[in-house]
Formats: structure tokens, sequence, C-alpha cells
């Protein structure tokens, strides 16, 4: 299963929330639109991922969609760097739940539940806002690697 995984190609998000006041950011691919009546997403995290215990603790978020330009964001909030640091780069708002200005697009999220399977918890976020900026141009990963998209018209 996880070689057949490895071809699913995903976008790439920085998920940001905060925890006890601290800001906190992930990178993840493993988001989805649930629903839009009500707008909902899902993102699914890893038990032993440092946001998960923010997440469990049902804490507001912000799923921030990256361009092809910011690798380097989602490499930051996906290895050696942890907490506060991760902030480190890019231009980030510091509201109640902090966000990437230059993301492609922010999706703004309440917890609406969450249940647990296997190695996994999946949150549900209610959708309460979106931003976007910039053209559609976003960072792909599949097989352990980042890439890009040619969008084509049907």
């Amino acid at each position: 299963m996880a070689q057949a995984m490895r071809r699913l190609a995903k976008s790439v998000c920085i998920v940001t929330t905060r925890h006890e006041g601290q800001r906190m950011a992930m990178a993840a691919t493993a988001i989805d639109s649930l629903s839009l009546d009500p707008p909902s997403l899902l993102v699914c995290i890893n038990k032993t991922a440092s946001i998960f215990p923010a997440f469990s603790a049902k804490a507001d978020f912000n799923i921030n969609i990256l361009s092809q330009a910011q690798q380097h964001l989602a490499n930051r909030c996906n290895g050696p760097v942890k907490g506060e640091a991760r902030f480190g780069e890019g231009v980030w708002i510091d509201d109640e739940v902090p966000w990437l200005s230059d993301a492609q697009a922010v999706v703004c999220c309440r917890h609406d539940g969450d249940f647990h399977y296997g190695t996994h918890g999946v949150f549900i976020g209610r959708v309460l806002g979106v931003r976007l900026h910039g053209d559609v141009d976003p960072l792909i990963y599949a097989d352990g690697l980042y890439g890009s998209t040619v969008l084509r018209r049907p």
C-alpha cells in the first residue's frame, strides 16, 4: 500500500495552529475537501507528530496551500527544525492562528470533529474563511519528490 500511495500526487500544505500560547506548524499532504455544505475539510495527522496534541485539544487551524516557490518552507516544517523556529522564514501573520501571507490559499478552520484510526488522527475542520493569493501554481509531492503541474483545459 505504501508504494501505491507514493504515486498519489498531492498539493503540499503547511498546517498551522496555536496551542498553549505556542505557534505550531507542520508540512502535510494528507488534506482533502470533505463537503461544501457545510464547508469542511479533513486533515490526517500521525499521532507521533508534535502538532498532534494541539489537534487532539480541538485547536482551530489553518491550511496554507503552498506554491512551487515555497518548497523551502515545506522543508523547514517537515524536518529537524522544530517549534517556533519553523516560523523563521516566510511572512507569517500572527493572528489567533498564524497564516502565511503569500500562500496560494489559506483555509481557516474551526475544529469540528475527529476520530482516530491506527497510527493517525483524522480531524474535520469547518471552514470559516478563505484567503487567495496569486496564480494557481501548486507545489506537488509524489514518490518522495517535489514537483509541479502543467494545467490544461479539457
